[in-house]
This record gives C-alpha cells, sequence and structure tokens, in this order.
C-alpha cells in the first residue's frame, strides 16, 4: 500500500536501508531453548532481498532493541556489516549510521514494525511498515508491505525501492540468466 504521491520519486533517492530485526527481519517470534539459547526464524526471500539490494548498491544496516547471536549470524551470512543490538534509544543510532554512511535523511528508508520504531520514521525519508504492524505504524508509515513481517515483507520493501530506481527489470534479467 503506498501513500502520498511522491512515494516513488522519494523512494528512488534511498541509498540506505534500515531495518529493524524482531517483526520486520524475523515474525517476531523468540524461541527460548532449555539451555538458555534462542532461536529466530528468518525467511530466505528476505535475505535474497538484501542481498539483491546492496549488489544494487543500496546500503543496509540492522537495529534491534534486543541482542541475539541469531541476528549476528544472518548478519554475517547476508553481508550485513552494520549490525546494531541492543539499542534503547532507536533515533540516536540512526543518526550515528546515517552519519557513518554519509546519509541525508532524504536517503534512509527505514522498516518497522511497532511503537518503539516511530522515532526512526521521524528521522528518515521513507518510512516503511510490515503488514502486520499495528494501526498506529501502518498509518505513519509512506509504504505498508503486503506480507507480513518475516514472511517477505522486507524483499516486496528492496523490490519497491528497485522499481523506484528503474533497476529491478534489469536485476530480474540478470536472475534470469543465472548472472550475479
Amino acid at each position: 500500500m503506498a501513500r502520498g504521491p511522491s512515494l516513488r520519486a522519494r523512494a528512488a533517492r534511498i541509498r540506505l536501508l534500515v531495518l529493524d530485526v524482531d517483526g520486520v527481519l524475523t515474525d517476531g517470534l523468540i524461541r527460548f531453548e532449555p539451555g538458555g539459547g534462542e532461536t529466530k526464524t528468518f525467511h530466505v526471500r528476505d535475505g535474497h532481498g538484501l542481498v539483491v539490494a546492496q549488489r544494487a548498491g543500496i546500503g543496509v544496516a540492522l537495529v534491534s532493541g534486543r541482542t541475539s547471536r541469531a541476528v549476528d549470524l544472518r548478519a554475517k551470512e547476508l553481508g550485513i556489516r552494520d549490525v546494531h543490538q541492543g539499542c534503547r534509544e532507536k533515533a540516536g543510532t540512526l543518526a550515528r549510521i546515517r552519519r557513518k554512511w554519509k546519509a541525508g535523511p532524504e536517503e534512509v528508508a527505514v522498516m518497522g514494525d511497532d511503537l518503539v520504531d516511530l522515532p526512526l520514521f521521524r528521522e528518515a525519508g521513507l518510512a516503511l511498515a510490515v503488514s502486520d504492524a499495528p494501526v498506529e505504524v501502518r498509518t505513519r508509515a509512506d509504504w505498508v508491505s503486503r506480507s507480513p513481517g518475516g514472511r517477505g515483507a522486507v524483499r516486496e520493501a528492496v523490490e519497491m525501492l528497485l522499481k523506484a530506481r528503474g533497476s529491478w527489470e534489469a536485476i530480474v534479467r540478470s536472475e534470469a540468466e543465472g548472472k550475479r
């Protein structure tokens, strides 16, 4: 679902995608193991979307209020080096990420799933939400996925950004030809 007539133009300017983790990159469920560990579920389509985004020149950063070894492992697997966990004040973390990437607010898209992510929305050029986010989050987002968090929502967001840039069809052709 798109909001506002300038969505495509704003999406075309994005060069950094900042994602919340639990509820966006995962389904939000945390399974605790008897030994004290935990497991999370990540969707392969979201992962592939992030790999494609990075190949297309969109940087990716992860921001989470929690700390999890599973997030570190998944980020490493996807080639994401900018990972911030245990963040109590996400807007401040986003400001540091933007400085690191030398990105203005208009060059940053943020994807969130809950009220704690709303401060990030104010600091980004494009606010993205997953379909199963609370109504208060969805109505403040510029774009809402069709898929819920952890079930392809990030992949949808990447496709939307790359279509806005006009590079999606070339990526599809490259993938179809087995060129990466």
